[in-house]
């Protein structure tokens, strides 16, 4: 099971790598929201890692340049990495959802949340490009295994 979410979330890496890639070549044609957009995917993979690390959280909707956002994606790779290699699937992380909710779940809940709405958001960025004229690239998983 560790094997696969390290695939999965090396995926997810590497088609933000190519999105930020094509939103810095096409910043002038992008929409209003697909930099907020991109910088909430990027701020929630981030909290999520936090919750498990015990670090500090970014804010849910902080907005940064797209250059800071292909750092934080760095930095959200290592530490997921590192989550997945070190901590046991079963245990449960008690944390604060940005509203002060108090929840708790195992590490494998938060993992499998992190890359669904991690997909999520990379559909709807996806079809913001299209929208606006720009060609995405294709971001499937299965073409990321070709």
């Amino acid at each position: 099971m560790k094997e696969f979410f390290k695939d999965i979330f090396e995926y997810h890496y590497h088609f933000n790598q190519k999105l930020v890639a094509l939103f810095i070549e096409n910043k002038d044609s992008l929409s209003e929201r697909t930099i907020p957009l991109f910088s909430h995917n990027i701020n929630a993979h981030q909290i999520w890692n936090s919750r498990i690390l015990g670090k500090t959280p970014l804010g849910v909707h902080q907005l940064h340049n797209l250059e800071t956002c292909k750092s934080l994606d760095d930095s959200n790779l290592e530490d997921t990495l590192l989550i997945i290699s070190e901590f046991d699937f079963g245990k449960r992380i008690k944390y604060k959802n940005s509203s002060g909710g108090e929840f708790e779940n195992s590490v494998q809940e938060i993992l499998f949340h992190i890359s669904n709405h991690s997909t999520h958001h990379k559909g709807q960025l996806i079809s913001d490009l299209r929208q606006n004229g720009i060609a995405p690239m294709i971001t499937d998983y299965i073409y990321y295994k070709i």
